[in-house]
C-alpha cells in the first residue's frame, strides 16, 4: 500500500471518530480536541491531509463555521498548517516533543495513570461546580488564573497556582470529599513535578502551560455561566488532552532511547 493510501485510511479513521460522537456544548472545543488527540495519540501523521471542512462538517454534524474555527485553534498550537487551495495538513509536533534525552517510562507511566484518575473525578466536579458555585467561589478561582497568568509572564513555576485553580474548583462543588481528594494527592497530581527538575523548563513544556492557560480559561467560563455541560466537556479537554500530549512524549522519549 502507497503512502498516500495509508494517509487517507488515517483521514477516514478521523472522519469514523467523529461521526460517532455525541453532539457537545462547545462545538468548536470538542472538534479541535477529536483532531488533536489523532496528532497526538500519532493516528494522525505529519503531513496527513484533513479532510475538507465540508467533510468534517457533515460527519460531526456540525457547521463549516465550527470546522474553520477549529482549524484555527490547531494552527495557533502549530499542530496544523493550511496551504492555499489544497486545504488543511498535519503539521506534527516539532518543536514541542523534540528531546535530546530521554525520560524514564515510570515517571511518565506515573503521570498517566495520575492523568486518568483525576479525569474520573474532575469531570464531574466541573459539571457540579458550575451548578453550586457562588461569587466567592468564582473570586478564588479568578485570583487562581491571576497567579499562573503572572507566574507564566515571569516564567516561573505555575504548578502552585494551576493546582490551587483546581482546588478552587472542587471547593466550588460544595461537597467537600472533592477537595479532600486533591489534598491527598497533593504535588502528585501536577504532571510537571514528576519530571527531573532539569527539564521542567523545556520549551514542549512551556508549550503545555500556554495550552494550560486557555483551557482553565474555558473551565472558568463554564462554571461562571453556569453550564455545566460546558464545564464537564471543558474540563475532559484539559485533562484528557494533558494526557495525549504526555503520551506522545512517552513516545517521543522511547523514540529517543530506540536510536
Amino acid at each position: 500500500m502507497g503512502t498516500e493510501d495509508i494517509s487517507k485510511r488515517r483521514t477516514a479513521s478521523l472522519l469514523n471518530s467523529l461521526g460517532s460522537q455525541e453532539p457537545r456544548t462547545n462545538l468548536v472545543t470538542s472538534m479541535a480536541e477529536a483532531i488533536r488527540r489523532k496528532i497526538y495519540d500519532g493516528q494522525l501523521q505529519p503531513g496527513d491531509r484533513l479532510p475538507t471542512e465540508s467533510e468534517l462538517g457533515q460527519t460531526a454534524r456540525v457547521s463549516r463555521t465550527v470546522v474553520r474555527e477549529a482549524v484555527v485553534v490547531l494552527k495557533a498550537e502549530g499542530l496544523v498548517e493550511t496551504r492555499q487551495g489544497a486545504g488543511a495538513f498535519v503539521k506534527g509536533l516539532a518543536g514541542q516533543l523534540v528531546m535530546p534525552y530521554r525520560i524514564e517510562g515510570a515517571t511518565l507511566e506515573d503521570i498517566l495513570q495520575m492523568l486518568e484518575l483525576r479525569l474520573a473525578v474532575e469531570v464531574e466536579a466541573a459539571a457540579l461546580a458550575a451548578r453550586r458555585r457562588t461569587d466567592a467561589d468564582l473570586l478564588e478561582m479568578a485570583s487562581a488564573l491571576e497567579d499562573f497568568a503572572a507566574a507564566r509572564k515571569q516564567q516561573n513555576d505555575a504548578s502552585d497556582a494551576d493546582l490551587r485553580f483546581h482546588m478552587a474548583l472542587a471547593e466550588a462543588t460544595h461537597n467537600p470529599r472533592f477537595s479532600q481528594f486533591l489534598r491527598t494527592l497533593g504535588d502528585l497530581a501536577l504532571p510537571r513535578k514528576h519530571l527531573p527538575e532539569s527539564i521542567r523548563g523545556e520549551a514542549y513544556l512551556g508549550n503545555q502551560i500556554d495550552l494550560a492557560a486557555q483551557e482553565h480559561k474555558a473551565i472558568f467560563e463554564a462554571v461562571q455561566t453556569q453550564d455545566a455541560a460546558y464545564a464537564s466537556t471543558a474540563m475532559r479537554v484539559h485533562l484528557g488532552g494533558s494526557r495525549s500530549r504526555y503520551a506522545a512524549l512517552r513516545r517521543a522519549s522511547d523514540a529517543v532511547e530506540a536510536k
